[in-house]
Protein backbone atom coordinates (compact mmCIF):
# COMPACT_ATOMS: atom_id res chain seq x y z
CA UNK A 1 0.00 0.00 0.00
CA UNK A 2 1.30 3.40 -0.91
CA UNK A 3 -0.32 6.31 1.52
CA UNK A 4 1.33 9.75 1.51
CA UNK A 5 -0.32 11.84 4.78
CA UNK A 6 -0.95 12.07 8.47
CA UNK A 7 -2.53 9.60 10.76
CA UNK A 8 -3.91 10.59 13.85
CA UNK A 9 -4.07 8.06 16.39
CA UNK A 10 -5.30 6.68 19.85
CA UNK A 11 -1.77 5.28 21.48
CA UNK A 12 -3.33 2.98 24.10
CA UNK A 13 -1.45 2.29 27.29
CA UNK A 14 0.75 -0.51 27.67
CA UNK A 15 2.54 0.15 24.11
CA UNK A 16 5.76 2.22 22.99
CA UNK A 17 5.27 4.53 20.17
CA UNK A 18 7.73 2.35 18.40
CA UNK A 19 5.46 -0.84 18.80
CA UNK A 20 2.45 1.83 17.07
CA UNK A 21 4.99 2.26 14.12
CA UNK A 22 6.03 -1.47 13.76
CA UNK A 23 1.94 -2.34 13.95
CA UNK A 24 1.12 0.39 11.22
CA UNK A 25 4.05 -1.20 9.42
CA UNK A 26 2.85 -4.80 9.36
CA UNK A 27 -0.68 -3.91 8.71
CA UNK A 28 -0.50 -1.39 5.84
CA UNK A 29 2.48 -3.14 4.49
CA UNK A 30 4.51 0.04 4.20
CA UNK A 31 8.14 0.55 5.30
CA UNK A 32 7.61 4.79 5.02
CA UNK A 33 6.29 4.79 8.62
CA UNK A 34 7.06 7.50 11.62
CA UNK A 35 5.33 10.04 14.29
CA UNK A 36 6.16 13.06 15.27
CA UNK A 37 6.93 12.73 19.15
CA UNK A 38 7.09 9.74 21.59
CA UNK A 39 4.91 9.04 24.50
CA UNK A 40 5.77 7.14 27.55
CA UNK A 41 4.32 3.48 27.36
CA UNK A 42 2.12 3.87 30.09
CA UNK A 43 0.56 6.79 28.39
CA UNK A 44 -2.47 7.09 26.39
CA UNK A 45 -3.60 9.54 23.66
CA UNK A 46 -2.23 11.46 20.55
CA UNK A 47 0.41 9.79 18.45
CA UNK A 48 0.63 11.53 15.12
CA UNK A 49 1.48 8.63 12.86
CA UNK A 50 3.46 10.20 9.25
CA UNK A 51 2.98 7.71 6.06
CA UNK A 52 4.98 7.67 3.14
CA UNK A 53 6.28 10.79 1.77
CA UNK A 54 4.67 12.71 4.67
CA UNK A 55 7.74 11.64 6.95
CA UNK A 56 9.72 14.58 6.16
CA UNK A 57 6.47 16.87 7.42
CA UNK A 58 8.68 15.35 11.03
CA UNK A 59 11.39 17.99 11.40
CA UNK A 60 8.82 20.80 10.74
CA UNK A 61 5.98 19.13 13.47
CA UNK A 62 8.54 17.69 15.87
CA UNK A 63 8.48 21.56 17.97
CA UNK A 64 4.67 21.70 17.96
CA UNK A 65 2.79 22.17 21.41
CA UNK A 66 1.29 19.70 23.05
CA UNK A 67 -1.87 19.45 25.59
CA UNK A 68 -1.72 16.60 28.40
CA UNK A 69 -4.42 15.83 31.07
CA UNK A 70 -2.17 14.53 33.75
CA UNK A 71 -3.63 12.65 37.23
CA UNK A 72 -1.09 14.11 40.25
CA UNK A 73 -1.00 11.64 43.34
CA UNK A 74 -0.27 13.75 46.55
CA UNK A 75 2.08 13.33 48.67
CA UNK A 76 4.18 9.86 47.35
CA UNK A 77 7.63 10.17 44.98
CA UNK A 78 8.53 7.28 43.12
CA UNK A 79 11.86 6.51 41.60
CA UNK A 80 10.38 7.11 37.91
CA UNK A 81 8.29 10.03 38.42
CA UNK A 82 5.40 8.20 37.76
CA UNK A 83 2.95 4.69 38.87
CA UNK A 84 5.31 2.30 37.43
CA UNK A 85 8.76 3.02 39.93
CA UNK A 86 9.14 2.26 43.31
CA UNK A 87 8.04 4.64 45.75
CA UNK A 88 10.93 6.09 47.06
CA UNK A 89 9.24 8.88 49.30
CA UNK A 90 5.75 9.22 51.79
CA UNK A 91 5.11 12.18 53.54
CA UNK A 92 2.19 11.40 55.95
CA UNK A 93 -0.13 14.30 57.56
CA UNK A 94 -0.16 16.35 54.88
CA UNK A 95 -3.08 18.84 54.23
CA UNK A 96 -3.18 21.02 51.26
CA UNK A 97 -5.95 23.28 50.60
CA UNK A 98 -7.08 24.23 47.21
CA UNK A 99 -5.84 27.65 46.87
CA UNK A 100 -1.92 26.52 48.12
CA UNK A 101 -2.23 23.87 45.09
CA UNK A 102 -3.74 26.97 42.82
CA UNK A 103 -0.51 28.99 43.28
CA UNK A 104 2.05 25.73 43.13
CA UNK A 105 0.23 25.61 39.54
CA UNK A 106 0.81 29.76 39.08
CA UNK A 107 4.41 29.24 40.00
CA UNK A 108 5.26 27.20 37.00
CA UNK A 109 3.06 28.80 34.20
CA UNK A 110 5.12 30.87 31.59
CA UNK A 111 9.02 29.84 30.64
CA UNK A 112 10.26 27.79 33.40
CA UNK A 113 13.70 25.48 33.09
CA UNK A 114 13.48 21.75 33.74
CA UNK A 115 16.17 19.11 34.17
CA UNK A 116 15.60 16.30 31.94
CA UNK A 117 14.43 12.86 34.35
CA UNK A 118 16.87 9.96 34.59
CA UNK A 119 14.16 8.19 32.84
CA UNK A 120 14.07 10.03 29.25
CA UNK A 121 15.45 9.41 26.03
CA UNK A 122 18.50 12.44 26.05
CA UNK A 123 21.29 10.78 25.47
CA UNK A 124 24.34 11.40 27.70
CA UNK A 125 27.52 10.47 26.47
CA UNK A 126 26.29 8.10 23.73
CA UNK A 127 23.83 6.81 26.15
CA UNK A 128 20.28 7.41 26.72
CA UNK A 129 19.63 8.13 30.13
CA UNK A 130 17.26 5.15 30.93
CA UNK A 131 19.51 2.78 30.09
CA UNK A 132 22.06 4.58 32.52
CA UNK A 133 19.38 4.93 35.11
CA UNK A 134 18.66 1.18 34.69
CA UNK A 135 22.40 0.44 35.28
CA UNK A 136 22.26 2.91 38.38
CA UNK A 137 23.85 5.67 37.43
CA UNK A 138 22.66 9.02 37.76
CA UNK A 139 24.27 11.68 35.26
CA UNK A 140 24.78 15.07 35.64
CA UNK A 141 22.08 16.70 33.71
CA UNK A 142 22.08 20.36 31.67
CA UNK A 143 18.42 22.42 32.68
CA UNK A 144 16.41 23.14 29.02
CA UNK A 145 14.11 26.03 29.02
CA UNK A 146 10.03 24.76 28.50
CA UNK A 147 7.45 26.63 28.32
CA UNK A 148 3.85 26.40 29.90
CA UNK A 149 0.98 27.99 28.15
CA UNK A 150 -1.59 27.07 30.87
CA UNK A 151 -1.92 24.83 34.05
CA UNK A 152 -5.02 24.22 35.23
CA UNK A 153 -7.26 22.00 37.53
CA UNK A 154 -9.74 19.94 35.57
CA UNK A 155 -10.86 17.45 38.58
CA UNK A 156 -10.74 17.73 42.15
CA UNK A 157 -11.10 15.01 45.27
CA UNK A 158 -14.73 15.80 46.59
CA UNK A 159 -13.19 17.45 49.89
CA UNK A 160 -11.49 20.76 49.48
CA UNK A 161 -8.00 19.84 51.45
CA UNK A 162 -5.73 17.28 49.82
CA UNK A 163 -3.92 14.58 52.15
CA UNK A 164 -2.25 11.42 51.19
CA UNK A 165 -2.70 9.36 48.47
CA UNK A 166 -5.37 12.38 46.40
CA UNK A 167 -5.45 12.59 42.75
CA UNK A 168 -5.97 16.06 40.82
CA UNK A 169 -6.24 16.12 37.04
CA UNK A 170 -4.67 18.76 35.66
CA UNK A 171 -4.78 20.13 32.44
CA UNK A 172 -0.90 21.27 30.73
CA UNK A 173 -0.37 23.17 27.66
CA UNK A 174 3.09 23.37 27.07
CA UNK A 175 5.65 23.52 24.42
CA UNK A 176 7.62 20.42 22.73
CA UNK A 177 10.06 19.25 24.85
CA UNK A 178 8.01 19.78 28.17
CA UNK A 179 8.41 16.63 30.97
CA UNK A 180 5.13 16.54 32.01
CA UNK A 181 6.19 13.27 35.12
CA UNK A 182 9.33 16.36 35.95
CA UNK A 183 6.58 18.78 36.01
CA UNK A 184 4.52 16.51 38.64
CA UNK A 185 7.41 16.06 40.97
CA UNK A 186 8.46 19.48 40.75
CA UNK A 187 4.95 20.76 41.95
CA UNK A 188 5.02 18.08 44.56
CA UNK A 189 8.52 19.36 45.62
CA UNK A 190 6.65 23.16 45.43
CA UNK A 191 4.03 21.82 47.68
CA UNK A 192 7.17 20.24 50.14
CA UNK A 193 5.24 16.73 49.90
CA UNK A 194 6.07 15.05 46.92
CA UNK A 195 4.04 13.91 43.57
CA UNK A 196 4.40 11.65 40.87
CA UNK A 197 2.38 10.81 37.67
CA UNK A 198 -0.87 8.23 38.39
CA UNK A 199 -1.71 8.38 34.35
CA UNK A 200 -1.28 10.51 31.62
CA UNK A 201 -2.88 11.02 28.20
CA UNK A 202 -1.61 13.59 25.44
CA UNK A 203 -4.94 15.06 24.49
CA UNK A 204 -3.67 17.41 21.09
CA UNK A 205 -0.34 18.01 19.33
CA UNK A 206 -0.45 21.40 17.28
CA UNK A 207 -3.95 21.64 15.52
CA UNK A 208 -4.64 17.63 15.94
CA UNK A 209 -7.00 16.66 19.21
CA UNK A 210 -7.84 13.33 20.36
CA UNK A 211 -11.40 13.78 18.87
CA UNK A 212 -9.82 12.93 15.77
CA UNK A 213 -7.79 10.06 16.35
CA UNK A 214 -8.71 6.47 15.38
CA UNK A 215 -7.90 3.51 17.40
CA UNK A 216 -5.71 0.83 15.96
CA UNK A 217 -8.44 -1.28 15.81
CA UNK A 218 -10.05 0.78 13.75
CA UNK A 219 -6.86 0.93 11.48
CA UNK A 220 -7.17 -2.69 11.07
CA UNK A 221 -10.57 -2.77 10.10
CA UNK A 222 -10.15 -0.06 7.33
CA UNK A 223 -6.95 -1.70 6.12
CA UNK A 224 -8.93 -4.68 5.43
CA UNK A 225 -12.05 -3.45 4.41
CA UNK A 226 -9.87 -1.09 2.06
CA UNK A 227 -11.44 2.26 3.46
CA UNK A 228 -8.11 2.96 4.87
CA UNK A 229 -7.06 5.96 2.51
CA UNK A 230 -10.06 7.55 4.14
CA UNK A 231 -8.79 8.24 7.60
CA UNK A 232 -5.45 9.83 6.34
CA UNK A 233 -5.44 13.62 6.32
CA UNK A 234 -3.55 15.49 3.76
CA UNK A 235 0.07 16.47 4.25
CA UNK A 236 -1.00 20.33 4.68
CA UNK A 237 -2.48 18.94 7.87
CA UNK A 238 0.90 19.01 9.46
CA UNK A 239 2.03 22.17 8.22
CA UNK A 240 -0.74 24.72 9.08
CA UNK A 241 1.24 26.36 11.98
CA UNK A 242 3.18 27.94 8.81
CA UNK A 243 1.95 30.54 6.55
CA UNK A 244 1.27 29.41 3.17
CA UNK A 245 1.57 30.61 -0.78
CA UNK A 246 -0.75 29.36 -2.70
CA UNK A 247 -0.05 28.74 -5.98
CA UNK A 248 -2.42 29.55 -9.37
CA UNK A 249 -2.75 27.74 -12.23
CA UNK A 250 -0.90 30.51 -13.99
CA UNK A 251 2.14 29.63 -12.17
CA UNK A 252 3.37 26.99 -13.58
CA UNK A 253 7.12 28.09 -13.76
CA UNK A 254 7.22 28.26 -10.19
CA UNK A 255 6.17 25.05 -9.57
CA UNK A 256 7.71 23.26 -11.93
CA UNK A 257 11.25 25.05 -10.69
CA UNK A 258 10.06 25.08 -6.55
CA UNK A 259 9.12 21.26 -7.35
CA UNK A 260 12.60 20.78 -8.68
CA UNK A 261 14.01 22.20 -5.78
CA UNK A 262 15.19 25.57 -7.04
CA UNK A 263 15.27 28.95 -5.30
CA UNK A 264 12.47 31.12 -7.05
CA UNK A 265 11.72 34.80 -7.07
CA UNK A 266 8.82 35.70 -4.85
CA UNK A 267 7.49 38.10 -6.57
CA UNK A 268 3.98 38.50 -6.30
CA UNK A 269 3.86 34.85 -4.47
CA UNK A 270 3.82 36.12 -1.09
CA UNK A 271 0.59 38.63 -2.02
CA UNK A 272 -1.25 35.29 -0.55
CA UNK A 273 -0.27 35.12 2.88
CA UNK A 274 -2.23 37.08 5.28
CA UNK A 275 -0.83 40.16 6.84
CA UNK A 276 -0.45 39.11 10.13
CA UNK A 277 1.45 36.00 8.59
CA UNK A 278 3.67 38.30 6.28
CA UNK A 279 5.16 39.50 9.19
CA UNK A 280 5.53 35.58 10.76
CA UNK A 281 7.95 34.88 7.47
CA UNK A 282 10.23 37.87 7.55
CA UNK A 283 13.63 36.96 8.70
CA UNK A 284 13.78 33.87 6.53
CA UNK A 285 11.18 32.07 8.36
CA UNK A 286 9.68 28.90 6.44
CA UNK A 287 6.76 28.75 4.47
CA UNK A 288 4.34 26.05 3.05
CA UNK A 289 3.57 26.24 -0.67
CA UNK A 290 0.71 24.19 -1.64
CA UNK A 291 -0.74 23.84 -5.91
CA UNK A 292 -4.17 25.09 -7.04
CA UNK A 293 -5.14 21.23 -6.15
CA UNK A 294 -3.80 21.59 -2.22
CA UNK A 295 -1.31 19.71 -2.25
CA UNK A 296 2.05 20.10 -0.54
CA UNK A 297 4.46 21.06 -3.27
CA UNK A 298 7.20 22.30 -0.67
CA UNK A 299 8.13 23.86 2.91
CA UNK A 300 10.29 26.68 1.45
CA UNK A 301 12.23 29.43 3.27
CA UNK A 302 11.65 33.31 2.65
CA UNK A 303 15.59 34.63 1.46
CA UNK A 304 16.44 38.49 0.82
CA UNK A 305 19.44 38.48 -1.91
CA UNK A 306 20.07 41.72 -2.96
CA UNK A 307 16.73 43.58 -1.97
CA UNK A 308 14.91 40.54 -4.03
CA UNK A 309 12.52 38.39 -1.64
CA UNK A 310 13.11 34.52 -2.94
CA UNK A 311 11.78 31.42 -1.81
CA UNK A 312 14.48 27.99 -0.95
CA UNK A 313 12.56 24.88 -0.86
CA UNK A 314 14.15 23.02 2.09
CA UNK A 315 11.98 19.84 1.44
CA UNK A 316 10.15 19.06 -1.63
CA UNK A 317 6.92 16.18 -1.19
CA UNK A 318 5.37 16.95 -5.26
Amino acid sequence: MTVNGILPLLKPGGMTSHDVVAFIRKTLRMRRVGHTGTLDPDATGVLVILLGKATRLMQFMVTLPKTYVAEVVIGIATDTLDASGQVVSRTEGIEIPKERFLKALSDFQGEIWQIPPMVSAVHHKGRRLYELARAGVEAEREPRRVYIHRLSIQAWPEHEVLTLGDRVSILVECSSGTYVRQLAADIGERLGCGAHIGSLSRTKVGDLDIGSCYALEEIEEAAQDGSFADRVLPMSAGLSHLPTVALAEHHQDAKKKLSDGTRYPAGDLLQGIKEEEAGQAEGGDLISVVASSGDVICVAKRENKEGRDYLQPIAVFA
